[in-house]
């Protein structure tokens, strides 16, 4: 058990998302999921809405961490540790619990402005990582010089979005997803004669 309570329940209520999904979830499946009364998780969170928010927020952090530390020595390279992480295969990455249920959050988001604001930000993020990565890769030659990195990144992010909800939706496998945007890197953005970065 995690020594901060406050953190304990936020990686519980993970658990109990993956198990309960998200219309059906309630504070007592939480708590009993952290081995904690009700009473200790509205100590900390005063109802199902400040915590699931407060989750969300919690998401961001561990997902916003992992995009900023992916390696490589080149844009290129950035690029590809990128598409392999946000479109992991789902036998690398067995939680498929988890993606159902965060399709019922995004849901509710036109509904609810505290997750939309939320999801907003995963948004922005991925669009701006990914952007920056074009940009790099056409300052350095690796890119045509004719890409937009503003609208690649957002046709890309669009397309990774549509893709967690296609995965979910009719089991469509994403690694096969991976294979497209792939070519699609291949056949639109590499140059086809990489030239020396100009200062």
């Amino acid at each position: 058990m995690d020594d901060d309570p406050a953190t304990d329940i936020l990686e519980a209520t993970y658990r109990a998302l993956c198990q309960h999904g998200y219309a059906d979830l309630t504070i007592k499946d939480i708590a009993d999921e952290a081995n904690r009364s009700k009473a200790t998780v509205h100590y900390y969170y005063d109802s199902k809405e400040n915590l699931f928010t407060e989750f969300l927020d919690f998401l961001y952090e561990q997902h916003t961490e992992q995009l900023a530390t992916i390696g490589g020595d080149t844009p290129r390279d950035r690029l590809d540790a990128l598409f392999e992480l946000v479109l992991a295969d789902e036998q690398a990455n067995p939680d498929q619990e988890f993606r159902t249920a965060m399709l019922e959050v995004k849901a509710q988001a036109p509904y609810d402005d505290a997750i939309q604001t939320r999801l907003t930000r995963f948004d922005e993020f991925l669009f701006e990582r990914i952007q920056d990565i074009i940009a790099a890769g056409v300052e350095a030659g690796e890119f045509d010089d004719d890409v937009d990195p503003a609208a690649v990144s957002d046709f890309l992010v669009t397309t990774i979005t549509g893709a967690h909800t296609r995965r979910v939706a009719v089991d469509y496998s994403t690694a096969r997803l991976s294979e497209t945007i792939t070519r699609y890197a291949e056949d639109h953005l590499i140059a086809d004669e990489p030239t020396e970065a100009t200062h």
